[in-house]
């Protein structure tokens, strides 16, 4: 029996309801789900906080693996887990607003955590290595004022660094900007750029 297609999704606004990038990623989850039959969704929710490293973490991490005493494996048993949930998805799902012009303190708190040596990449004689197979990931962003893409936006060209920097390379973007100036051209040209996922036969796995 197959195993069925799994979406890790994870939103990073600190909103819920009134949020543009939860609700455009509810668009997106429907149609992949429309798309993939007996598919489940994995929710990552950053508005749960997620902690900051400390350097009881950082000492646990440096620290061979086969040498960790139990307090060591505990202190990285969340990042275990959260890395865990990226190995396993067929698909990553980011919704993901820009605050004063980068990603949110959330966002950033799950890098950290995912981030590590030797579990999601490695160091070579050519540089750092991504160890995670490839698989879509799409990021859903919006700005209130700054426009997606621009000398300012410190989000968008850093998440893509980052899922690459793992092995994630196939990253697609769907952007929502300037909310603040023109929100129904916004969100008209985000859906256009969600559909147009859609329309491709290779999108989102």
């Amino acid at each position: 029996m197959n195993k069925p297609m799994t979406l890790l999704r994870i939103d990073a606004s600190a909103r819920h309801d009134d949020s543009v990038t939860r609700k455009l990623g509810d668009e997106f989850e429907r149609r992949w789900l429309a798309a993939h039959g007996a598919a489940q969704v994995q929710r990552r929710d950053l508005s749960q906080p997620l902690p900051q490293l400390d350097a009881a973490w950082v000492a646990a991490n440096l620290t061979d693996p086969a040498e960790r005493d139990a307090a060591q494996r505990a202190v990285l048993a969340l990042s275990d887990r959260l890395i865990a949930e990226l190995q396993q998805a067929d698909a990553v799902l980011v919704t993901v607003p820009l605050y004063n012009f980068a990603v949110p303190a959330a966002m950033k708190a799950w890098i950290d955590l995912v981030c590590r040596a030797r579990e999601t990449f490695a160091y070579t004689e050519q540089g750092p290595k991504g160890l995670l197979k490839d698989r879509p990931v799409t990021i859903v962003f919006a700005s209130g004022g700054v426009p997606v893409g621009s000398a300012v936006d410190f989000a968008s060209g850093y998440l893509k660094h980052i899922f690459g920097f793992i092995g994630l390379q196939d990253v697609r973007l769907v952007a929502a900007g300037r909310m603040n100036v023109d929100p129904d051209g916004a969100l008209a040209e985000a859906r256009r750029q969600l559909a147009a996922l859609f329309d491709d036969r290779d999108e989102a796995a």
